[in-house]
């Protein structure tokens, strides 16, 4: 510290300029006075700073879609969800997360695949599944392909290029800050993995044309299975193949034929069934009605049956006892169906002859079977 601070020196002889005695007078009070009151409204400038960084720092909100993770000295203390929210300045930190479905391409790059690849942050970063620029068939529009997570063997030993479309969410917010540095690059490893061990199962005609639902739902369940173990904070919501042909144009060409005539006759099959169902009841309702015209032409035949055997055993009655007239009646009366309106010639013992009616016999036989 400078002895001289503070200090105020007046030459030799004082302020008159004469020779004299040296006179020193000291004011360091008054000046530590001055620098006091200097220093109050920085002081209070400074406090009331820090008073604002505070509050600023203790006040935050969060939107619907969003919630955080709060640590305390770095450790995580709980889980926020939307709404303005409070926490202890200094001391606490909060870190934002989506609760949005996210995406992640397999096989392909698009636009924004820098911020859903591997090294894509967990936190307060996101894309949503449902913003991407998807053309209705395949692979969204403006992306370009990436070989080396695109080709794949199939059992059969064919080449074939397959992008995916996994889309995640985070299920576990306190396990996902823990693990958000490597949480993305174990989730994409992992999706390859299954990937490639799934496609390897089934042929190439399976993986580009029948096979393609079965893959997709396989490659789900593996891959949410393996992450429950890895306990990682994130789950699988579904995973899609966006686009699956043969390496080549020519081979594609062959495929998408194959494709086009299974279509066509599932088509085929579809109309099929449709002309079943339309005319399956006419036919039917027509089925049924010959069962009832037959049955009712039975039940006709076996009452004329039964009729004409109750007739039979009347006239045997009627034969037995009176053999010889029934027999008579019996034969005229088949003469008169065969012959109707036949005229019978008597010739007398004096030689005159009389014509007769037939059925006058028929009637005189009958009255004398019953007179007998």
């Amino acid at each position: 510290m400078n002895f001289f601070m503070g200090k105020k020196f007046v030459g030799p002889g004082g302020k008159s300029g004469k020779d004299g005695p040296e006179v020193v007078i000291d004011n360091g009070a008054d000046n530590n006075k001055k620098m006091k009151r200097m220093l109050r409204p920085v002081k209070f400038a400074i406090i009331l700073a820090l008073v604002g960084v505070a509050a600023l720092d203790s006040f935050y909100t969060l939107s619907e879609n969003e919630m955080a993770v709060v640590t305390t000295f770095g450790r995580p203390s709980s889980v926020m969800t939307s709404g303005p929210k409070f926490k202890y300045p200094f001391i606490q930190k909060v870190y934002k997360m989506s609760k949005e479905i996210r995406g992640m391409p397999i096989g392909y790059d698009p636009d924004y695949s820098s911020q859903t690849g591997a090294g894509a942050p967990l936190l307060n970063s996101h894309i949503n599944a449902s913003s991407r620029v998807d053309d209705g068939e395949g692979t969204p529009e403006n992306t370009v392909s990436i070989p080396s997570e695109s080709e794949m063997i199939t059992k059969d030993f064919n080449f074939v290029n397959v992008d995916f479309y996994i889309e995640y969410q985070i299920v576990d917010p306190i396990k996902a800050y823990i693990n958000s540095q490597y949480a993305i690059s174990i989730l994409k490893n992992l999706a390859q993995s299954y990937i490639r061990d799934t496609v390897g199962s089934y042929s190439v005609d399976e993986v580009i044309t029948t096979g393609k639902s079965e893959i997709q739902a396989k490659v789900k369940a593996l891959l949410s299975e393996r992450l429950e173990q890895e306990d990682i904070g994130i789950g699988i919501v579904n995973v899609t193949i966006q686009d699956a042909e043969p390496p080549t144009e020519a081979v594609n060409n062959a495929f998408k034929a194959v494709e086009d005539a299974k279509q066509g006759m599932d088509t085929k099959i579809n109309e099929a069934k449709k002309y079943q169902s339309e005319q399956l009841p006419a036919a039917n309702a027509k089925a049924d009605k010959a069962a009832r015209d037959a049955e009712a032409y039975r039940q006709q035949r076996i009452s004329e049956a039964e009729g004409q055997v109750s007739r039979f055993n009347d006239m045997y009655e009627e034969y037995a006892k009176y053999p010889l007239i029934t027999k008579k009646r019996m034969f005229y009366e088949t003469m008169e169906e065969l012959l109707p309106g036949l005229k019978v010639i008597v010739n007398g013992s004096d030689g005159t002859q009389t014509m007769l009616p037939l059925d006058s016999f028929v009637s005189d036989s009958q009255k004398g079977g019953t007179q007998q």
